[in-house]
């Protein structure tokens, strides 16, 4: 195909042109073809051919807006994703710092029930029942926070590390402490009741340490220790080292009330404590047996005042020349976790001293 363009005509003539198209062929033998355009023609030929270049041009420029959107998407869901992620563990890593929060709660807790077992002072408390909290810093201000989507989540992680580090605090300085006390006190730790006298989770607390009616009597009297229901001929475990002061039942005609204890088991443990088991089934220890801690003192049995199988534990505990008063066993039980301990805490720290209790038999609280 080849352009011409028609030959100007001379000056004065009219500027009228035209444009010669002439289409040759492959094929010599075909004839040529001529297309004629005229200015005109030209001309508005141009306008559909540059309407069409601009559409093109356009559509390059809007292609390019869209494929980058498209591609900011991608990246957006993919920045959303990982957001969502991260979040998880996020949610995940505070759940596991409120578990750690309720673990240092417990020890903290047991630290307290230590204290209180070895008659160790302690100090104003933050909480309830112990011993005093040292601040710490947090490691960052919630304001940082505030204001992104998961800020509620890091505020709430920020104030359980403040906590656990407080406690974790406490406890260093409380293991110091007992470390200190138990190197300098072997014999009295020994003797101290620190563990439950039942052993595995087959039994169930029904009677605690207080004031209750008598399912005998129907009147209201002092409840001097824990009955523990479990099945008959389980094992009674020492919970502390002694001595055995007194290993049957108590004859009626020397005293009613230590006679409904059924076979009892009394254990001299050094100068502070007396630990009584009731109700036994079978007694295998002897009056005058030394006993280590963990050493089987009888079984779960029926006897005396009881309704149904169950241990009676008591511990009585003597503060100087004072007389052997009965105290809540459960602050002794030092491997189980009791419902509301804080509350039995606070209450074995302020609380009186226990009053109408069945005093120990002359010949076993000299």
């Amino acid at each position: 195909m080849r352009l011409f363009r028609l030959p100007r005509k001379p000056q004065g003539a009219s500027e009228a042109w035209s444009l010669e198209v002439q289409i040759h062929p492959s094929d010599i033998r075909r004839r040529v073809r001529y297309l004629f355009l005229t200015r005109r023609q030209l001309t508005l030929w141009s306008f559909p051919v540059l309407a069409y270049l601009a559409f093109l041009a356009l559509g390059v420029w809007v292609a390019r807006g869209v494929i980058g959107g498209m591609l900011n998407r991608h990246e957006y869901s993919s920045l959303v994703t990982e957001r969502a992620l991260q979040g998880e563990r996020l949610q995940d890593l505070v759940g596991r710092l409120e578990q750690l929060e309720d673990r240092t709660d417990g020890l903290h807790v047991r630290m307290n029930k230590i204290l209180l077992a070895y008659g160790l002072p302690s100090g104003p408390s933050a909480g309830q029942g112990g011993y005093p909290f040292r601040a710490v810093t947090a490691t960052a201000p919630d304001s940082i926070y505030g204001g992104t989507i998961y800020g509620g989540t890091i505020q709430q992680g920020n104030r359980l590390q403040t906590r656990i580090g407080e406690r974790l605090s406490v406890l260093d300085a409380f293991l110091r402490e007992v470390r200190t006390y138990e190197q300098a006190n072997g014999e009295q730790v020994r003797s101290t009741p620190s563990i439950c006298p039942l052993r595995g989770g087959d039994f169930v607390l029904t009677s605690t340490f207080g004031r209750r009616r008598s399912p005998f009597t129907k009147e209201f009297e002092l409840h001097a220790g824990l009955d523990l229901a479990a099945p008959q001929g389980m094992e009674i475990h020492a919970p502390a080292d002694g001595v055995v002061v007194f290993a049957g039942q108590y004859p009626m005609a020397r005293s009613i009330g230590w006679w409904r204890y059924g076979n009892l088991v009394m254990v001299r443990n050094g100068d502070r404590f007396v630990t009584l088991f009731g109700h036994c089934q079978e007694v295998r220890v002897r009056a005058g047996q030394k006993v280590r801690k963990g050493d089987v003192l009888g079984t779960v049995g029926n006897t005396g005042w009881s309704t149904s199988p169950h241990l009676h534990y008591e511990v009585r505990r003597r503060i100087g020349d004072g007389p052997w008063a009965p105290v809540d066993p459960l602050i002794y039980i030092l491997d189980h976790r009791w419902p509301n301990e804080e509350r039995l805490l606070a209450r074995a720290r302020s609380g009186p001293e226990a009053q109408g209790y069945e005093p120990l038999p002359p010949s076993i609280g000299k």
